[in-house]
């Protein structure tokens, strides 16, 4: 019962540790990797690599050091952004794609201009693939659509702004436009330096602001079925499309690390804990033989094997596991679901309110599994002990 008990606590903990700590990963990576495109298409503004004096014979095979060289005037939109998007939409390793427009503003506060972007989007592409819609505090994405001229401003710069749903502000473009726009929502990502500065608009808004074409784009961005082709096919649409293509593995490779560490040691915590509960049974299976030596003696003087004196103390030990890990799935369920109602409230994360916790079923399989192994090999080197008592000498020393 003891040892049953000690690992019913070992599998309580590791399914209610690993739990709450991939919960806590998929928290913080949801925060960042959610919104991340898989691939995203752009150009960059940087100084032309093949500079003037590089094209000419004389100098071709010189190496030339050239200071101050500036950034070409090169377009920020995507040339042929409806082609693009047509060849991504058919391209069956694409799960969806969704246009952007990325617009320096300053958002006007009497006086006042603060330094901001409008973000055209598609309400609905950017909803379902990038999880937009969970983030609105207050107001919904349909709003952009359905109503023209309004934007949805990031919850801090709206407080700055001192502007509440339904008030109109003013934003002036870098060509020093002016340009109305009606407050329809508050977005809250859970970065507070992000919300300062961030406002959502549609992507015609962005156009109007911009005093751009339909067909102005600067942004395209990509979600795949399978994440782990990002790199290979960034390289690929930036040779096919001529833009630059940035793959989330590059652009958050931080997240992964820290994801990887944290979920690391849960495992390492949860199975650090079953051993030293396989160390527990090892030695109450040990003073066990001592205590039963008559018994043995008795057992393989009638006739049983050392093999049937061994499988006894292993099934032993296996009905210990057994035991002790189907009761330990069971409070460790009710300890994560204990966990997942303990009231969780920041102003960072808004949209969540207990402590958040993953139920994944291959954490139980991963729990009783490794009851049953480690179980049965603290059970083996004693039942190995007692198979090979001899009788004889048990009696003789009676």
């Amino acid at each position: 019962m003891i040892a049953a008990i000690g690992v019913t606590f070992s599998i309580t903990m590791f399914i209610a540790l690993l739990g709450f700590m991939t919960g806590l990963n998929d928290l913080l990576d949801g925060l960042i990797l959610n919104r991340t495109p898989h691939i995203r298409l752009y150009n960059e503004i940087k100084p032309n690599k093949n500079q003037p004096v590089s094209l000419m014979p004389a100098y071709k095979d010189y190496y030339n050091f050239i200071s101050s060289v500036k950034s070409v005037n090169s377009r920020q939109d995507i040339y042929n952004s409806s082609a693009v998007e047509n060849a991504l939409r058919d391209d069956k390793r694409v799960l969806g794609i969704s246009p952007k427009i990325t617009a320096q503003v300053f958002y006007n506060d009497g006086t006042v201009d603060i330094t901001g972007v409008v973000n055209g989007i598609d309400e609905q592409a950017e909803s379902q693939l990038f999880h937009f819609g969970d983030y609105i505090t207050s107001g919904s994405a349909l709003d952009l659509k359905n109503r023209s001229n309004t934007i949805i401003l990031g919850k801090a710069l709206a407080e700055k702004l001192f502007a509440n749903i339904g008030d109109v502000i003013q934003v002036i473009s870098i060509n020093g436009d002016r340009f109305p726009l009606k407050v329809v929502g508050y977005y809250e990502s859970g970065l507070r330096d992000f919300d300062k500065t961030q406002g959502f608009a549609s992507i015609r808004t962005a156009q109007k602001i911009l005093g751009k074409p339909d067909n102005y784009i600067t942004d395209i961005q990509i979600k795949l079925n399978d994440i782990n082709q990002a790199p290979a096919i960034a390289k690929e649409y930036a040779k096919k499309f001529g833009t630059e293509a940035e793959d989330i593995q590059t652009a958050n490779a931080q997240f992964e690390t820290g994801s990887f560490i944290r979920t690391l040691i849960s495992y390492v915590v949860g199975i650090t804990l079953l051993i030293v509960a396989g160390f527990g049974i090892y030695n109450i299976l040990n003073m066990m033989i001592y205590e039963k030596m008559d018994t043995i003696a008795i057992l393989k003087a009638t006739g049983f094997a050392g093999r049937d004196v061994k499988w006894v103390f292993i099934i032993i030990a296996l009905f210990i596991g057994l035991a002790g890990g189907l009761i330990g799935l069971i409070l460790g369920f009710a300890l994560s679901a204990i966990i997942d109602q303990v009231p969780f409230n920041t102003p960072a994360l808004p949209t969540i309110t207990t402590y958040p916790v993953n139920y994944n079923p291959a954490f139980y399989f991963i729990g009783i599994a490794f009851s049953l192994i480690t179980t049965y090999l603290a059970g083996l080197f004693p039942a190995r002990k007692a198979s090979k008592v001899d009788p004889v000498v048990i009696i003789r020393g009676k």
